[in-house]
């Protein structure tokens, strides 16, 4: 039963109840069922004005969406091209690369900062694994 209904009942159990608004009790109970009316008139209007806002609110969420989706679609593009390319330095800094342990057989990820280094020990066995590219060219 909504508000306003509610506020109807009230009102019309005192009308059945014959209340005299000549007392003092009479007096204070249709005062206290007016404003009811008045609150219940007010909430309503309230909950029709939120969901035109939530209405609005998801058109825009939605056209904002939309609009995202249409202008960084390029950037997207991009990143699932060179996801490891680095447009400050045009380098590929966070390229990974691997590397067979001579000794166990594993497989090892290095970045470039690491065979910059010149060495690793091979996380499995322990061997110290270096890198020399002295005789390779820079590409």
């Amino acid at each position: 039963m909504e508000l306003k209904s509610k506020v109807a009942y009230l009102k019309g159990l005192m009308d059945g109840l014959k209340i005299d608004d000549s007392t003092d009790q009479g007096k204070v109970l249709k005062v206290i069922a007016d404003v009811l009316d008045e609150i219940a008139g007010s909430v309503e209007d309230l909950a029709v004005e939120v969901d035109e806002a939530v209405e609005l609110i998801d058109a825009i969420d939605q056209d904002l969406g939309e609009l995202e989706d249409d202008l960084y679609e390029d950037d997207d593009e991009y990143d699932d091209e060179d996801e490891d390319y680095d447009d400050d330095d045009d380098d590929f800094e966070d390229a990974m690369y691997e590397c067979v342990c001579p000794s166990c057989g594993d497989t090892i990820m290095l970045n470039e900062a690491i065979i910059k280094d010149g060495s690793i020990d091979c996380p499995n066995c322990g061997e110290n694994l270096e890198f020399d590219f002295d005789d390779e060219s820079e590409e």
